[in-house]
């Protein structure tokens, strides 16, 4: 079974930035099409950004330009570069397969990201 381990969050001034980790168990991280999700306060979880197996990427239209996800098969790791901060961001985020309908996907307990104005 994956287990999958966010850490990195953190409180941050608006305009700052931070880097988000996930690390992944399991031997087949390398043909998975991986994920950053969030959850704001009070809202539903959404897609931030995704990394096909061949590094193709892919953003949320409220991110891009700020944000940079990759991946390093190596070390079993997909990154969240953040950069410009807003108090948006706020949020819970998660990463995960890449999936249109995340219903039936387990999920970490996330790495919290508090942007303050």
């Amino acid at each position: 079974q994956v287990r999958l381990v966010e850490s990195g969050g953190g409180l941050v001034e608006a305009g700052g930035s931070l880097r988000l980790s996930c690390a992944i168990s399991g031997s087949l991280f390398g043909i998975f099409d991986m994920a950053w999700y969030r959850q704001p306060p009070g809202k539903q979880r959404e897609l931030v950004a995704g990394i096909s197996s061949a590094s193709r990427t892919k953003y949320a239209d409220f991110v891009k330009g700020r944000f940079t996800i990759s991946r390093s098969n190596a070390k079993k790791t997909v990154y969240l570069q953040m950069d410009s901060l807003k108090p948006e961001d706020t949020a819970v985020y998660y990463c995960n397969f890449d999936r249109s309908d995340t219903s039936n996907l387990s999920w970490g307990q996330g790495t919290q990201v508090i942007v303050s104005s």
